[in-house]
C-alpha cells in the first residue's frame, strides 16, 4: 500500500491511500482518519485499506481523485517518537578520519542513534526555513521506518514484524551548529531542526524482491540544485538493518505505534578507500559534509560550501521500471 496525508489546515492533515503509480488518491476516513490513528490500529484497519487499495489501483474507486504531492504533509506530520540511527559506518568513519581520529571497534556491532524533534515536521516539498547561512545548512537522504507498537527488549529476528511502513527522509543538519553542541556531552539540538520525509508511505511489500534482511535495495537519489549528487545503494554498506535498529531503540523502553526509525545518511565505500563524485564514477554522497570530509582527506581543507539562501535540493528513489515509489521531496532553503 501506498499512503499520504494531505494539508487540511488541522496539526495531523487527512489520510489518503494512493495508487501505485502516485497519480490517484482516495480519501479513507472511514477506516481511519489520520495516519496515527492507522497505526494504532493497524491490525485492524490493515486488511480494509489493503482492499481499498486494490480497487483503486484497479480504476474501481468513484470518490479518487488527482494526486499532489505538493498538497502533502511529511506522512506524520507529528509523531510521538523520532530515533535517528547512523546504520552507514563508512559515514561516521569519514567523519573521524577528516579529524585525524581512528573509529571505536564498538562503532561496528553497537549502533548510534539519536533522539530528534518530532512534535513539528515540515512537508516535502516545504521549504527549509533558517536564519543564517553561517549555521553550516546540509541535508542528508536517508530512508525510514514506522513501526507499530513494539515491546520492551525485542531482539533483531523479533523486530522486523513491527515494521509497518516505510519513508525517505530528508534529515536537515546545522553543521556549524554541531561541534559546540555534541562538546556539551549532551547531543543535538539546535543543530537538528525539523526534517522531513517523502510525500508517500509504503508498506514493505510495494518494494517486492527489493526488500530484505531489512533492508532496501535500491539506490537512493539527491539532486542538488538540478545536478546529481547522490544515488548510493541503500541497501549496500548498511551495517545495522532496520530490524536492528529497532531492536537497539528498544532495548530499554516499549516503543509506541507511530515511532520513526531512522536510517542515518546512506553511505557506500564504492570499492574505494574514500568513494567518489557521480562525474568521477562513482555514486556520490548523500549530504553535502561527506564529500566535505572526502575533501579535507585528500587536499586538507574543504572546498564544497555548505547550502546557501536558494538552493534546492530533491530526494526520491525509483524502481528498477523507473517508476518513482515515495514521491519527491523537493525542498528550497529560504531565509527565516
Amino acid at each position: 500500500m501506498k499512503l499520504a496525508t494531505l494539508k487540511d489546515g488541522s496539526r495531523d492533515g487527512k489520510l489518503v491511500l494512493v495508487n501505485r503509480q502516485l497519480t490517484q488518491a482516495t480519501l479513507v476516513d472511514a477506516v481511519a482518519e489520520t495516519m496515527q490513528q492507522a497505526l494504532d490500529n493497524w491490525a485492524e484497519v490493515e486488511p480494509k485499506l489493503q482492499n481499498i487499495y486494490t480497487q483503486l489501483n484497479n480504476g474501481e474507486v468513484l470518490q479518487s481523485f488527482i494526486f499532489e504531492q505538493a498538497e502533502c504533509e511529511s506522512p506524520l506530520p507529528r509523531a510521538y517518537q523520532w530515533a535517528d540511527g547512523s546504520a552507514y559506518v563508512n559515514h561516521v568513519e569519514l567523519v573521524r578520519k577528516a579529524r585525524g581520529a581512528e573509529i571505536p571497534d564498538s562503532f561496528w556491532h553497537d549502533p548510534l542513534m539519536y533522539q530528534g524533534g518530532s512534535d513539528s515536521f515540515i512537508g516535502p516539498r516545504d521549504n527549509i526555513v533558517v536564519s543564517s547561512e553561517e549555521w553550516g545548512i546540509d541535508f542528508e537522504a536517508e530512508v525510514a521506518v514506522i513501526t507499530d507498537d513494539v515491546p520492551m527488549g525485542i531482539n533483531s529476528d523479533q523486530a522486523e514484524q513491527h515494521i509497518k511502513l516505510l519513508m525517505l527522509v530528508n534529515d536537515v543538519s546545522l553543521r556549524g551548529l554541531i561541534p559546540a553542541e555534541l562538546a556539551k556531552g549532551f547531543g543535538f539540538f539546535h543543530s537538528k531542526p525539523s526534517s522531513a520525509f517523502s510525500p508517500v508511505a509504503i508498506t514493505p511489500d510495494e518494494l517486492k524482491g527489493q526488500w530484505y534482511g531489512s533492508k532496501v535495495h535500491l539506490p537512493l537519489l539527491s539532486e542538488y540544485n538540478q545536478s546529481a549528487f547522490g544515488q548510493p545503494q541503500a541497501g549496500e554498506d548498511m551495517t545495522f538493518s532496520f530490524a536492528d535498529l529497532v531492536a537497539h531503540a528498544a532495548k530499554t523502553r516499549k516503543l509506541c505505534a507511530g515511532s520513526i526509525i531512522g536510517s542515518g545518511t546512506v553511505s557506500n565505500k564504492q570499492g574505494t578507500e574514500h568513494g567518489s563524485a557521480i562525474a568521477d564514477g562513482g555514486v556520490g554522497y548523500s549530504c553535502i559534509a561527506e564529500l566535505r570530509m572526502i575533501e579535507t582527506i585528500r587536499d586538507g581543507k574543504p572546498s564544497t560550501a555548505f547550502m546557501g539562501f536558494g538552493d534546492r535540493i530533491k530526494i526520491s528513489m525509483r524502481d528498477h521500471q523507473g517508476q518513482c515509489i515515495f514521491g519527491e521531496i523537493n525542498q528550497q532553503v529560504i531565509k527565516g
